[in-house]
């Protein structure tokens, strides 16, 4: 483990010089074994640091992009440059790595690490926050598990309610053309299909800015028909730390229009799908029940007619 330590170590230096020197992507196994050299003199297998760093460099475009999403407002060009490739590092192992051969818990935790060692005073607690954002919108996969290193404790509830709260309203948006009964959902960087949502201004009616939100982020007017409860979870901002964010969601009718997704928030597509076929789509655990029981009433309206 030490060695995929130090390896890592070194593609995050080999990188560095990479996209200091906007070196050319074919010639970053040479960088590698390069600093490999200067670095860990004696280190023989350098397979795990060359497979890392080529991977990382080819999935660059993709990873930056998750990068941007996660952290908002921080540009990629405006991140230095170690925490810039430390978090192409450790989403590079979160999102693509054999999750028995790295965990997710411990692909951020030695990211962290290498922020600690190389970057800033904030470079630890920065990347913690971005990696963990995107963890937590992955759905938390292997959460259960401890790292090499454990975990330092266990969420306290009580100290979650001093986290500032953000509030955002969403929908189960559906619409009926002819026989068949569609429901509208968008496509986010991360690979899941879930609901469109968006943040409430501060006391706004939490309807009437549902309906602004999915205005704004799908091109759809809807009307508000069940509620369908809350979830809440804590997610990561760089400048202003921990949030808890509360989602609160209804189920919504709408024309069956074409959907047009807006440039912005971490979304790559928007689809109407039908009742059937969003069956095989890939959610995330907690969209699952509010999906189900928006189904569950659709079907029950179906067969009263």
């Amino acid at each position: 483990m030490a060695n995929r330590h130090l390896s890592r170590s070194i593609v995050l230096q080999s990188l560095f010089e990479w996209d200091f020197f906007d070196t050319k992507t074919a010639k970053i196994k040479e960088v590698v074994e390069r600093n490999a050299v200067e670095f860990a003199p004696g280190m023989k297998d350098l397979s795990f640091a060359e497979f890392l760093a080529t991977e990382v460099v080819k999935k660059k475009t993709d990873l930056d992009t998750i990068i941007e999403k996660a952290a908002p407002d921080w540009p990629i060009d405006k991140i230095n440059g170690v925490d810039r490739n430390v978090l192409r590092i450790g989403l590079c192992e979160l999102l693509f790595s054999d999750r028995e051969e790295v965990p997710p818990k411990v692909a951020i935790n030695e990211a962290i690490e290498l922020a600690k060692t190389f970057g800033g005073e904030t470079s630890g607690k920065f990347v913690n926050g971005v990696l963990g954002a995107v963890y937590k919108e992955l759905g938390e996969p292997g959460k259960d598990q401890q790292s090499t290193k454990g975990i330092k404790g266990k969420k306290n509830s009580l100290d979650d309610e001093h986290i500032p709260l953000e509030e955002l309203g969403g929908a189960v948006v559906y619409a009926i053309d002819g026989e068949k009964i569609y429901v509208a959902l968008v496509h986010d960087v991360f690979g899941h299909w879930t609901l469109s949502k968006g943040k409430l201004n501060v006391g706004e009616d939490v309807k009437e800015g549902t309906k602004r939100e999915i205005k704004e982020e799908i091109n759809l007017d809807i009307e508000i028909e069940d509620d369908l409860g809350k979830n809440e979870y804590i997610a990561y901002h760089p400048e202003k730390g921990k949030l808890r964010k509360r989602v609160h969601y209804f189920l919504a009718k709408a024309n069956f229009e074409p959907l047009k997704l807006e440039s912005s928030g971490g979304l790559d597509d928007a689809r109407w799908f039908t009742v059937v076929d969003i069956v095989d789509l890939n959610f995330y655990d907690d969209v699952l029940p509010l999906m189900t029981k928006a189904v569950t009433i659709l079907a029950e309206r179906h067969n009263k007619k």
